[in-house]
C-alpha cells in the first residue's frame, strides 16, 4: 500500500479545500438563513439557493462526480482510494459540501448500481441527468415492520403481471424522497420468495409520480428535518414495465452489497472529516475560555481529550484507506470484513470526539450556535444506518472465525 497521495489526488484535495475555504464554509450561514425562510414559506424541503450557486462554481472547477471510479469524464477516473481523501474534505461541511459537488448520498449509490448494472436506456433516462445535478433520487429499501439489518426479511412484493411489475409494500428511511428534485426511486422487493434466501431480491426503478406511490411523512433525525428527507413511503399496486427492472431478478441482494461498499467509504471519511472538523472546534474553545485560573486547553483532562482524538482520527483513516485500496485491488467482496470493520470503528471513533468537543463547548455544544449538534445526530445515526454496528461486528466474527473452521 502506498501511503503517499498520487498526483492526481494531490491536485484535487487542493482544488477543494480552496473551495472549501472559500465558497463552502462562508455559506454555511447563508445556507442556514435560507432554510430558515423555506421553513418558514411552507418549503421545508426546498433546495436553498446558494446550493445551486456552489454547483455552478464547483462545476468550472472540474469538481464534480469525483465519487465515480469510471469514465463519464476522462479527467476524473478517480480510484475508491483516491476519492476517499477527497470525501474527507467534504465532511467538514456534510451538509452541503458532497452536494455542491454532485457527491451527495444517496445519489452517489443509485449512480453507481445505474452506472453498473442499467441498461443504455436506463441510463440515457436516469443516470445522465442525475450525473448532470438536475434531479435527485433515493433509495428505498428499509422497512418500518422488519428487522431491515437482515435485507432478506423485507416484505414488498413485486409481482410480474404481463409486462409490468406490480409493487406492494412499505418503505421508510427512503432518505430524499422528500425533496422537490426527487424523481426516481431504485425500489427493493422480492420478486420470487420462494428462491433461495439471497436470491428472492429484485431492484426496480421506479419515477416517483407513478400511480401508488405515496409520500407519506419525514421522519426526523433527534428531532432535525434534513433538507433531503428521510420519508416513509407506501407502493399500493404501483405498476412499473418490466423494462425498469434493474439487473436481473433475483439479483437485488448482489446489487445492494455492490451499492454498499464504496459508499461505506464515503460515508466513513466524511465522518473522519466531521471529528477533524470537531476536534479543530475543541482546541478553539478551549483556548479561548479559562477555567479555575489557567486557559481550558491546559487542563488534563481537555489535553488527554485532545491527543486521544488525534491517535483514534489517525488510526481511523489509515484502516479506511486500507479498506478503500482492498476494494480497488481485490473488490468490495474481497473488502468485507475491512468494510464491516470501518463501519464500526469509524461512526464509534467520531462520536466520541464530537462528543467531547460538544463538552468542552459547554451549553453552546447542543445550540444551533455551533455545528456539533447536529454534527452529533448525524454520526450517531450512521451507527444505525447501511446495517447496525452488532451485524458488521457479528461479519467480522464470522469471517475471522472461519479459517478455524476448515
Amino acid at each position: 500500500m502506498e501511503f503517499t497521495l498520487s498526483a492526481k489526488t494531490s491536485e484535487y484535495a487542493a482544488k477543494l479545500q480552496a473551495f472549501m475555504d472559500k465558497e463552502v464554509f462562508p455559506a454555511e450561514a447563508v445556507y442556514e438563513h435560507q432554510r430558515a425562510e423555506l421553513k418558514a414559506a411552507g418549503k421545508p424541503h426546498g433546495l436553498p439557493a446558494v446550493v445551486e450557486e456552489l454547483k455552478v462554481k464547483a462545476r468550472a472547477q472540474g469538481l464534480w462526480n469525483l465519487f465515480l471510479p469510471h469514465s463519464h469524464d476522462p479527467h476524473h477516473g478517480l480510484s475508491v482510494t483516491e476519492y476517499a481523501t477527497l470525501a474527507e474534505i467534504t465532511g467538514w461541511s456534510p451538509e452541503i459540501a458532497p452536494e455542491a459537488i454532485n457527491c451527495a448520498a444517496p445519489d452517489t449509490g443509485n449512480m453507481e448500481l445505474l452506472d453498473m448494472f442499467a441498461t443504455d436506456a436506463q441510463k440515457k433516462e436516469w443516470l445522465e441527468p442525475l450525473l448532470d445535478g438536475r434531479i435527485r433520487s433515493a433509495f428505498a429499501m428499509t422497512e418500518p415492520d422488519v428487522a431491515s439489518s437482515d435485507a432478506r426479511n423485507i416484505r414488498t412484493s413485486i409481482v410480474k403481471d404481463g409486462g409490468n411489475y406490480v409493487i406492494n409494500g412499505t418503505k421508510w428511511w427512503t432518505t430524499g424522497a422528500m425533496d422537490e428534485r426527487c424523481q426516481l426511486l431504485i425500489v427493493m422487493g422480492k420478486t420470487n420468495p420462494d428462491a433461495e434466501a439471497h436470491n428472492q431480491q429484485s431492484m426496480v426503478l421506479v419515477p416517483i409520480n407513478t400511480p401508488g406511490v405515496k409520500v407519506v411523512r419525514n421522519l426526523l433525525v433527534f428531532g432535525y428535518e434534513d433538507q433531503h428527507g428521510h420519508a416513509e413511503v407506501s407502493f399500493t399496486n404501483v405498476r412499473v414495465p418490466v423494462a425498469n427492472l434493474l439487473g436481473a431478478e433475483g439479483e437485488g441482494f448482489a446489487l445492494a452489497q455492490a451499492r454498499l461498499g464504496p459508499g461505506r467509504i464515503h460515508h466513513c471519511m466524511r465522518a473522519i472529516g466531521m471529528a477533524e472538523r470537531a476536534l479543530s472546534l475543541m482546541i478553539k474553545r478551549s483556548m479561548a475560555r479559562e477555567t479555575f485560573g489557567k486557559a481550558l486547553v491546559q487542563q488534563g483532562v481537555i489535553q488527554e481529550w485532545i491527543a486521544q482524538a488525534r491517535i483514534d482520527i489517525e488510526q481511523a483513516r489509515l484502516l479506511v484507506l486500507k479498506a478503500a485500496w482492498m476494494i480497488d485491488t481485490v473488490g468490495a467482496k474481497g473488502a468485507r470484513k475491512e468494510i464491516a470493520a470501518i463501519k464500526v470503528a469509524v461512526p464509534q471513533m467520531a462520536e466520541r470526539i464530537i462528543d467531547h468537543a460538544i463538552q468542552a463547548h459547554g451549553g453552546a455544544g447542543v445550540c444551533q450556535d455551533t455545528p456539533l449538534a447536529s454534527m452529533y445526530a448525524g454520526i450517531r445515526t450512521l451507527r444505525i444506518v447501511d446495517g447496525p454496528d452488532e451485524v458488521h461486528i457479528r461479519d467480522i466474527a464470522r469471517l475471522e472465525i472461519k479459517p478455524y473452521l476448515s
